[in-house]
């Protein structure tokens, strides 16, 4: 972390967006105290800006010192993937206990991490975790099912709705089915009940 000085937040921002060579829109940073001069005017903002790289030791040491807690040893792999996604990966000899049934404590604990991360920062964050290839296993599963009922769709021009999923299970299958042929998908319902109902569409 490095402070940067200015008479405002844009103009401490800028100082450290030529520094650092980062634009100001993908800067991490947080907002400090207000230095006031007379008649209680700003005189001058402290701005902290943090390198992507703590944010990841941030993580690390968040799941690992949770897991601790919880009696349980793992370390982690935590690696900027795709579309800016966070992606952890837990390795651990507890697997099972940290998936939990049907993948709910994994996503129980990937929604703490993703909320403690994003107000330790002041930012959001797309942070996705994985233990054992859980997920990657569960993606190609599910997006297995998708096309198989898609194919169904096409046929019998008959909308399927598929089971609730998370939103990261849902965008596999909107980004499986993007290009198949006379085939839509729109994710509907609300928290825990959301998901994909796989619709046929006439050719443009």
């Amino acid at each position: 972390m490095k402070t940067y000085t200015g008479k405002t937040v844009e103009e401490a921002l800028k100082i450290a967006s030529e520094e650092t060579g980062i634009t100001i829109e993908e800067l991490i940073y947080i907002v400090g105290e207000e230095k006031k001069g007379l008649f209680g005017k700003t005189k001058s903002v402290d701005v902290d800006v943090y390198d992507l790289s703590e944010v990841l030791d941030y993580i690390d040491h968040y799941i690992v010192t949770i897991l601790e807690n919880a009696g349980i040893e793992a370390s982690t792999n935590v690696a900027i993937k795709d579309n800016d996604i966070i992606k952890v990966t837990i390795m651990s000899n507890h697997n099972p206990v940290i998936i939990g049934k049907g993948g709910a404590t994994l996503q129980a604990l990937n929604e703490i991490v993703k909320t403690a991360v994003s107000a330790k920062f002041k930012r959001r964050f797309r942070v996705l975790l994985d233990v054992g290839d859980y997920k990657s296993k569960k993606y190609r599963k599910i997006i297995f099912i998708a096309k198989k009922e898609a194919k169904r769709v096409v046929t019998t021009h008959i909308p399927v709705a598929l089971d609730p999923m998370t939103a990261d299970e849902r965008k596999q299958i909107h980004n499986a089915l993007a290009k198949m042929k006379h085939i839509s998908t729109e994710s509907e319902g609300d928290g825990k009940e959301r998901h994909i109902v796989i619709k046929y569409k006439d050719a443009e």
